[in-house]
């Protein structure tokens, strides 16, 4: 099926949350990915900043002309109202906006200190089934990002090579809590509004970035790893606790193998021409290799039989190779190159379609990667800073035009 066919058959039906309304008050990834996400999924995200923009309206990468690449990637299918929330009469109207009525309406996604005019009891004054989900750093309201948590959770010591001592750091470039965050910020607001929809009660979930980091870093076994007395070293490129390495082909090219699983280990073997060997290991070192484990203890002599049958192939022998095994691998490339020639980066994937992004041109852009039976509905640029006060005071707060030239004129809105 080609992809022009599959948008035209997936946008037949409406999106799986259309009618939903949230305004978002927001800066950085956690919280405008947890808006966007729901905006690609059919939601009206209304995201409130001052005129001038608000604290990431210039977050690198930026354009030659300083136009923020990161949040028109974050910011996409949302609307944008720009209202001077420094100023009272700017804060009363993004209050009434988060109150608006309507069944489903009354949800606020922000990662701004819940006090002030954003406090949830005094929100709640004015709509008593406010669904306020607040996203902060630590769970007493302190600041925390992923580069001061990682130092915490001892990462940057697991990641890079093996090595003794705490002489060498290795910081990872990957946001990773910021994006669960945000994820798990969509996920709250959802079942906020289902226990709504079946109460009548609304309430404040509060989520904090640190206790994200933590829960995972329980979930995935480090912390009860340290608890029994383990302290995990580094190691590298290898896959921990079961085979899996780079290596480099004949012509130079890097590819990663993976043999988590025994049919990925068992495939691996086959397509490297390695089962002799192998089973020599074996039974040299007394082990049985299809226990990932021990695979893991055994890394580098069994990666002295797999290295040097990739080492004396080309690239495109070795996929050929790994792909009519069906070995679990992929190859190293650059960004760039994952732009410029890998067909699941372009419009070959439906995911994606090309955007006209206001200020930057036209770019790749992706819509929601979850694939519901109702269809997902193509990407949407973000909109540019303000091009929605308009629409939004007059169809949500039901302005006049009086009112809302007032407002123009008195510098508490602007409009694009």
């Amino acid at each position: 099926m080609s992809s022009e066919h599959h948008r035209e058959t997936t946008q037949q039906k409406p999106a799986i949350l259309e009618g939903m309304r949230v305004v978002e008050l927001s800066a950085f990834v956690a919280a405008p990915l947890g808006g966007m996400t729901l905006a690609q999924m059919g939601a009206d995200v209304i995201r409130i900043d001052r005129p001038q923009g608000g604290l990431d309206y210039r977050r690198w990468p930026v354009t030659e002309n300083n136009d923020s690449l990161f949040w028109a990637g974050l910011n996409k299918h949302k609307r944008s109202v720009a209202i001077d929330i420094a100023k009272p009469e700017g804060r009363e109207l993004a209050q009434q906006l988060i109150c608006a009525p309507g069944q489903d309406a009354g949800m606020l996604l922000t990662n701004f200190p819940a006090r002030g005019w954003l406090d949830y009891h005094a929100l709640a004054e004015q709509r008593n089934d406010l669904i306020q989900l607040t996203i902060q750093g630590d769970r007493h309201g302190g600041s925390a990002l992923d580069y001061t948590l990682n130092p915490r959770l001892g990462l940057p010591y697991l990641t890079g090579p093996a090595r003794e001592g705490k002489e060498l750091v290795v910081n990872h470039v990957l946001p990773a809590w910021d994006l669960v965050t945000g994820q798990m910020a969509a996920v709250g607001l959802l079942a906020a509004e289902r226990h709504r929809l079946r109460s009548g009660q609304g309430q404040h979930v509060q989520l904090p970035l640190e206790d994200v980091a933590l829960s995972v870093m329980a979930h995935l076994g480090f912390i009860a790893e340290a608890e029994l007395g383990v302290e995990r070293k580094g190691c590298g490129n290898d896959l921990f606790g079961a085979f899996g390495r780079d290596f480099a082909t004949a012509d130079g090219a890097r590819v990663m193998v993976v043999g988590l699983s025994l049919k990925q280990w068992q495939s691996l073997v086959k397509a490297t021409d390695s089962a002799a060997a192998v089973a020599a290991l074996a039974e040299r070192l007394k082990v049985d290799l299809n226990l990932e484990g021990e695979r893991f203890k055994a890394r580098v002599e069994l990666a002295e039989i797999i290295g040097p049958w990739i080492a004396t192939h080309s690239f495109a022998e070795v996929q050929a190779r790994f792909d009519d095994c069906g070995v679990c691998w992929g190859k190293y490339q650059t960004v760039a190159e994952l732009v410029r020639e890998d067909p699941s980066c372009s419009t070959d994937n439906p995911m994606f379609s090309r955007v006209q992004q206001v200020g930057i041109g036209e770019l790749l852009s992706p819509s929601v990667p979850l694939n519901f039976a109702t269809g997902r509905v193509d990407a949407k640029p973000a909109p540019s800073l303000g091009a929605d006060t308009e629409e939004v005071l007059l169809d949500v707060l039901g302005m006049s035009s009086g009112q809302l030239g007032s407002l123009l004129a008195k510098g508490i809105v602007s409009k694009k």
